[in-house]
């Protein structure tokens, strides 16, 4: 168990190995319990007669909208997102607003009209909330914290622990626009204005891929992207998982960005993307489900799971070599969800 830490920084919310420390060594610590342990996008939770899953998550993005989405959007999409990667039919939101004194009032109602356009497209109802107000100063316009619950059809069960030897890793679609679009906002850098983010409900696709039997677990790529992702589902399971760097779908205004900015594709957040991990005999079909969903049309199989005992992940590089990707370090893109 890592000691708790003496200050926290902003590399603590990068959703990396800070982030994975500070939950273990303080909340995981203090909260423990089966329904926790998982550390997975949402705990299962039984009741008689049926398997919930439940979820929440808090947003911070600056600046509160930008090209392709706005915090309200990605509110409501990260908790439906958070809830379809764990087999789960959504069922209700909740939404929680905290308000700096002077925050535009038009803004707001923007906000809270996005969400309620997100919650349309996913089916699901925002059916209670709460607004605090503070002073100015005291925080940054609005923060929001959505919490979610659904469904878990009778005999579905996806867990990163369950993946194993072979299993194919498909991504759902081209990495890291919503980290660049965020940044190019924030600190107006004047890139291309091709880049949006991709914040998008996935619970439709997340039904499609999972028609195909053979789908072992699915992950939400969000803070610390891909790499941070298989990182994590190498550590549940205990193997090593490889990835071919040019099978990565990145598109071109966004890895240029990246290029220019010194980021790695493969670390930064995204908003609507799936990481599926499915039996090798299953992946084509899996992957054709998923290209005929709106939101996975640019999927593609970017590595797999070896039967090596040792819970890394290995990138081969496009100039032909390999190297170890760990979790992600500090903070490339703080306030990005």
């Amino acid at each position: 168990m890592k000691p708790v830490p003496g200050k926290i920084v902003l590399a603590h919310g990068s959703g990396g190995r800070l982030s994975r420390e500070l939950v273990e060594s303080v909340f995981l610590k203090a909260f423990s319990n089966p329904a926790l342990a998982p550390l997975e996008d949402s705990a299962e939770v039984r009741i008689p007669g049926a398997t919930l899953a439940f979820t929440t998550d808090s947003y911070v993005v600056t600046p509160v909208e930008f090209p392709g989405a706005d915090i309200g959007r990605v509110a409501v999409c990260g908790t439906v997102n958070d809830l379809s990667v764990k087999g789960a039919r959504p069922l209700a939101l909740s939404a929680g607003f905290i308000l700096e004194e002077g925050f535009s009032g038009k803004m707001l109602a923007r906000i809270v009209s996005s969400m309620r356009r997100a919650a349309d497209e996913a089916g699901v109802k925002i059916v209670t909330g709460d607004t605090k107000v503070v002073e100015r100063g005291k925080a940054d316009g609005v923060f929001i914290n959505t919490a979610g619950v659904g469904l878990i059809p009778k005999g579905r069960r996806l867990s990163s622990a369950a993946v194993r030897p072979g299993d194919v890793v498909i991504v759902s679609g081209s990495l890291a626009d919503h980290g660049v679009a965020v940044m190019n906002a924030r600190d107006r850098l004047g890139l291309e204005s091709s880049i949006k983010s991709d914040a998008a409900p996935l619970n439709g696709l997340a039904e499609a891929a999972l028609k195909v039997p053979g789908v072992r677990a699915m992950r939400d790529i969000t803070r610390g992207g891909l790499a941070t992702v298989l990182n994590e589902v190498s550590a549940a399971c205990g193997l090593t998982a490889e990835v071919d760097e040019d099978s990565v779908p990145v598109s071109v205004p966004a890895r240029n960005a990246c290029a220019l900015l010194g980021l790695d594709p493969l670390y930064v957040a995204n908003e609507g993307k799936l990481a599926v991990f499915v039996s090798p005999e299953a992946a084509p079909r899996a992957l054709k489900a998923m290209r005929a969903h709106r939101y996975g049309s640019a999927a593609a199989i970017v590595g797999r799971m070896l039967k090596e005992k040792k819970p890394q992940v290995r990138l081969n590089t496009s100039i032909g070599g390999a190297r170890v990707m760990l979790m992600l370090e500090g903070e490339q893109l703080p306030r990005i969800c």
